[in-house]
């Protein structure tokens, strides 16, 4: 009898606008997922308009996002994906029934310095380790 590993949860990180918060919150998400889940964002800003602060406080906790790139969002990727995670998006991300959204509303550090940035780097890890626990989980 051989044994196989049920396939990785695909979650789907999507962002539309500009905000050092989901430059975080997407960094946090690869970086501490591992091999436990699969990760891909979509509508990620150019790293030339992420603010300097937010890079600063990312690489203290050992994560460079100064490479970020744009990724498009495609319906594909939405159907592809078990979990769907929304940052400031309205009704630009495809819905399909029966598939998990999850949105987040989160201060945004735009334009504040790495002190008031700090804070928020540190409760939207904390959230994305309760996300991946509980996605991992199935």
């Amino acid at each position: 009898m051989s044994s196989s590993t049920a396939p990785r949860p695909s979650v789907l990180f999507v962002c539309v606008h500009n905000a050092g918060r989901s430059q975080m919150a997407a960094a946090f998400l690869t970086h501490l997922a591992g091999d436990r889940i699969e990760v891909r964002s979509a509508g990620s800003a150019p790293a030339d308009t992420v603010n300097p602060a937010v890079v600063e406080a990312m690489k203290e906790v050992g994560i460079d996002i100064s490479a970020e790139t744009p990724k498009i969002l495609t319906v594909e990727a939405v159907r592809a994906s078990d979990v769907v995670i929304t940052m400031g998006c309205g009704d630009t991300c495809p819905v399909f029934p029966g598939k998990r959204y999850l949105d987040w509303q989160l201060d945004d550090p735009a334009g504040q310095g790495v002190d008031a940035v700090r804070p928020i780097r540190d409760a939207i890890e904390t959230r994305v380790r309760a996300l991946i626990s509980e996605v991992a989980r199935g």
